[in-house]
Parts: structure tokens; C-alpha cells; sequence
């Protein structure tokens, strides 16, 4: 799996806004409470499960998988470090909520079926899978020509598989999470220069460079847009 160290590191990922906004969009379109079991797929620092363990008065912490063990991570989730098939494969615990925010996509197909396959025998009766991806109809990410370009064909293999989780599975409901960011045009050139999103990873340093100059020229001081996720939630049952 591609390894993505900056994407929730000083961003607006990382703010405490967004933190809570999303926590509130995960408490009510799930079943959790003060008994619930959470595991994060991919949880980077694990602000948003810990988040999530103050909100709900959690009894046990969340559990957070990651291939990158961050040095800052939240001490309010228990970290594993490990990917989502590894783990559940060596798994026994069920959960009451197995979220996967903006990680699928680095996946294979079969990889994929595979793991969806393992968090559904691992999810309580009543509990839910939430697996959130970038809006692929809608997405204003500020990007430039480049960046542009490969992020249209990752939102197009993100249609598809919306697509397979949508004919695989019994899909209780679909939602959308937007939420509106205001950021300053020199704190998201930074962002593009540490890679921030997993369509960056492959550019150069000269492809960088370029891409900051171009949004650097096609963007006013302070950047506002809206960054809107489709989030698939699955059942146990198929």
C-alpha cells in the first residue's frame, strides 16, 4: 500500500473543526454509543477515532491500524500498525463501526473484496461499515493541469468502485460530507510540496515545482473550497 505520511498533518484534516464536524457525521449515521467498538482502517494519526472516544465517553478505545506509526499519534486510540487484510486476518474482536476514510483507493480490486468481505465477519449485528472516498462528480480540490489529470483518473477508478461496493453489498444508505475550507494559498503550496494527497506521490520534484508555480499564479491569496466525500455505508448483512 502507497504510503501517505502528510495527509493529516497540519491540514484542515487535522483541525480541530473538522475533527469534530466529521465525528458528527459518523455519530449520526451509525449506532454508536459508550459500549461501541470502533476500528480505523488507515487512520494516519488517529485524531478522528480519538475524537470520537471523548464524544462517546468511549469505555474502550478505539482500535487504529495504520502502516505508518506516527510519532505524534492520538494516545486516545489503541495503534496497530498493520494494514486492514493483515489485521484482520489475525483478527477475533467484533466492532460496532469499521471506518475506512479516503484509503480504499490504494487498494487492488481483489484486495478490496477481500477486505470488505473480512469487515463484515467481523461486525457486530447491528454494526455498520463507512467506507469514504472523494466525490468523484463533484470534487473542487485546487489542483493544477498535472495534478489535474491524475486525479480525474483516480475519481474514475473511485467510480468504480463505489460501483462494486454498491453490487456486492447491502448498502443501507449513501450520504455525502462536505465541508467548506478556507485556507491560505502559501499553507497549500506546502501542502502540495509535502505530497498531501496519494496523487502526488509518483510526481518530481520538477513536476512540484512546476504545479506550485501554476496554482501559485491561478490562485488568489486565500483558497476557499468545499471538500466533499461520498461515504458508502454497508451492513453486515448482504
Amino acid at each position: 500500500m502507497v504510503s501517505l505520511k502528510n495527509w493529516d498533518n497540519k491540514t484542515w484534516l487535522s483541525s480541530k473543526d473538522y475533527i469534530k464536524s466529521f465525528s458528527k457525521f459518523l455519530i449520526k449515521n451509525s449506532n454508536l454509543n459508550s459500549k461501541s467498538e470502533i476500528l480505523d482502517i488507515g487512520c494516519g494519526r488517529g485524531k478522528i477515532s480519538g475524537n470520537l472516544y471523548n464524544e462517546l465517553k468511549l469505555i474502550s478505545k478505539p482500535t487504529g491500524i495504520d502502516i505508518v506509526d506516527h510519532k505524534d499519534k492520538d494516545k486516545r486510540i489503541r495503534f496497530k500498525k498493520s494494514n486492514g487484510l493483515n489485521f484482520l486476518d489475525k483478527n477475533k474482536k467484533f466492532f460496532d463501526l469499521i471506518l475506512i476514510k479516503q484509503t480504499i483507493h490504494l487498494l487492488k480490486i481483489r484486495e478490496i473484496k477481500k477486505l470488505i468481505k473480512l469487515c463484515k465477519k467481523y461486525l457486530k449485528p447491528n454494526g455498520v461499515i463507512m467506507v469514504l472516498t472523494l466525490d468523484p462528480y463533484k470534487n473542487e480540490i485546487p489542483t493544477f493541469k498535472l495534478m489535474n489529470s491524475k486525479l480525474k483518473k483516480s475519481l474514475n477508478r473511485d467510480k468504480k468502485i463505489i460501483a462494486l461496493l454498491e453490487k456486492n453489498n447491502k448498502i443501507s444508505k449513501t450520504k455525502k460530507f462536505i465541508y467548506k475550507v478556507k485556507i491560505l494559498k502559501s499553507k497549500y503550496l506546502q501542502m502540495i510540496n509535502d505530497r498531501y494527497i496519494s496523487i502526488l506521490l509518483e510526481f518530481d520534484l520538477n513536476q512540484i515545482e512546476n504545479g506550485v508555480n501554476e496554482i501559485n499564479s491561478n490562485f488568489k491569496k486565500r483558497i476557499i473550497f468545499k471538500d466533499k466525500l461520498q461515504c458508502i455505508i454497508i451492513s453486515r448483512n448482504v
